[in-house]
């Protein structure tokens, strides 16, 4: 079924599209909300490119989308240009200066308990505004106040609040939630905002609009920046003002991997996703899929294996390539390693995870990701996060922007290893000034030199295995985009040694199969929040059915 959804349509139709294929010629835009889409797929309207696109619509997502868009927090910006050159955009957060490798410890040198996920202490310095802004500033076409205009429309006239928030905003109204984020969901005389309720927000207008007039300078510098530092210094926050002005996006050379005649162009660290992604093709190339049918005993027991390999070597060689000058990167994507990884597959036992060689390290699963293709074939996979849905929950009132807390994605205990969650490999432990490795894996797959599939997710550290079974299902099984996207997923870490699927989707006898090779299965509600474009003569978007509120929109 086509949909070519105009600007008018829109807001009446998108909706749908959560739940089907969108097909549409021009250009197409796919997030986790209808009205940030939409604000993307205008902006091409206009002329703009995949980059302004991608740009208005993460700025959309920071008023609309506040589980998770934001200007608060950080993330990760993979192009493929219609002419030129792949590259990436890093504005990944970074430690504050005057963080420290114990900052979350007690005497004993013992992780306190949810120390490293509560409180300013965990904010990191924002990197969103700054990478955006180099993004547009380098690749962009429109000028950056067209931009920005849309988020400052939505947050100042408002819009009539999702059934999902309002669920959300009655949940965390009458919990002991941050006094800051219950305020984002009440009116003037405290009474909680109900679905339809038009939701204004005045403090977050007012900050965009001097980002709008100001560029990352409005953020960095002046009153938005010293509001900020006021409230740190006045609520126990470490960030300062030298923090702010020193922040830089960075422009990295992505990750370059194959599969059999495709290329995957994917995130770089401090991202670990690009790098376990290529590793994990790598060794699927490796085997006969045409005997391995989809969705088996033999494909799940086949992915854990792969997944388990993969996220042992992420624990141990990756982290902010800037603190780590010896990461063994073109090692970890040689086709030859992977011969060597998967010398040792047992088919019919699980292997063995060891606490004193590898480890992983934990990460937030709220983040949201965006796809664009534009009309000269130009696409962006964009995925940013405040880490923890709704971040640290924290906010200064007059800015009225959510902060993250991702310092809860370093090592929190440096040298210490468990069998559990805690994993204290040096290359990401806690360093002033350092960014922390990330999960976020946005991926582009290119065919004879064109973009073929934008693809990236939510989720945490199920972030990677999310992408990589989705990219599998559609390269090696010749999957359709919705159906790839639907597809039940599983996730193993390494670490806790845990086969995750999802709720329902796997039979009981299949489970006790993988039960009696020694895997470990536990069920989870879903895995990600996909959002995928497939190039196929047209373009083909879909939004994973699991974001309620999410929609493909193209013309």
């Amino acid at each position: 079924m086509i949909k070519i959804i105009t600007s008018a349509l829109c807001l009446a139709l998108c909706f749908f599209s959560t739940y089907a294929q969108t097909y549409a010629t021009h250009g197409m835009v796919v997030s986790d909300d209808a009205y940030a889409s939409q604000v993307g797929v205008d902006i091409l309207k206009q002329g703009g490119n995949a980059i302004d696109a991608a740009v208005a619509t993460a700025l959309a997502l920071a008023v609309t989308f506040p589980q998770a868009g934001n200007i608060g927090g950080g993330g990760f910006l993979v192009y493929m240009p219609h002419q030129g050159e792949v590259t990436t955009i890093d504005f990944r957060e970074k430690a504050p200066m005057s963080a420290t490798e114990n900052m979350f410890l007690d005497a004993e040198g013992i992780l306190i308990p949810g120390s490293n996920h509560k409180g300013l202490k965990t904010v990191g310095v924002p990197g969103t505004v700054a990478g955006l802004y180099l993004a547009h500033q380098k690749y962009g076409q429109l000028p950056w106040a067209a931009l920005v205009q849309p988020a400052v429309d939505l947050a100042d006239q408002g819009v009539p609040l999702s059934y999902t928030l309002a669920s959300h905003a009655k949940t965390i109204v009458e919990s002991d939630s941050p006094d800051f984020l219950k305020q984002l969901f009440t009116d003037q005389n405290n009474a909680v905002l109900g679905f339809g309720d038009i939701w204004r927000q005045p403090e977050l207008a007012m900050t965009l609009a001097i980002i709008r007039d100001r560029g990352e300078d409005g953020f960095y510098k002046g009153e938005v920046a010293q509001a900020l530092v006021d409230y740190m210094e006045a609520n126990g926050g470490l960030i300062t003002k030298k923090d702010l002005k020193d922040y830089k996006a960075i422009e990295r050379k992505p990750v370059k991997g194959t599969y059999k005649s495709y290329d995957i162009y994917t995130m770089p660290p401090p991202s670990s996703g690009g790098v376990a992604l290529v590793e994990m093709m790598n060794m699927m190339e490796l085997v006969d899929l045409d005997s391995t049918e989809f969705n088996t005993t033999a494909y799940f027991h086949l992915l854990t294996e792969v997944m388990r390999r993969a996220f042992a070597d992420r624990a141990e060689f990756l982290g902010d390539p800037d603190f780590n000058n010896a990461m063994p990167l073109d090692r970890l994507t040689f086709k030859a390693f992977a011969q060597q990884r998967m010398a040792h597959l047992d088919w019919d036992q699980a292997s063995v995870s060891d606490p004193l060689k590898f480890g992983q390290i934990y990460d937030g699963d709220n983040t949201t990701h965006l796809s664009v293709v534009d009309a000269d074939g130009s696409a962006v996979s964009l995925t940013y996060t405040i880490e923890q849905s709704y971040g640290s929950g924290m906010g200064s009132p007059e800015l009225g922007f959510l902060l993250n807390n991702e310092m809860g994605d370093f090592n929190p205990q440096n040298g210490y290893t468990d069998r559990g969650w805690l994993i204290g490999t040096a290359p990401n432990k806690i360093e002033p000034g350092k960014r922390m490795l990330s999960s976020m894996t946005p991926t582009i797959v290119a065919k004879e030199g064109k973009p073929y599939l934008i693809i990236g997710s939510p989720g945490g550290r199920t972030i990677i295995n999310t992408v990589f079974q989705t990219v599998l299902a559609v390269l090696a099984y010749d999957m359709p985009m919705r159906e790839a996207i639907e597809a039940v997923k599983i996730h193993h870490q390494w670490f806790p040694d845990e086969l995750i699927y999802e709720k329902d989707k796997l039979s009981p006898d299949l489970v006790k199969t993988l039960e009696s090779m020694g895997h470990h299965p536990v069920s989870r509600d879903q895995l990600g929040r996909l959002m995928g474009i497939l190039v196929n003569q047209v373009l083909i978007g879909a939004s994973d059915s699991s974001s309620p509120d999410g929609a493909a929109i193209g013309y």
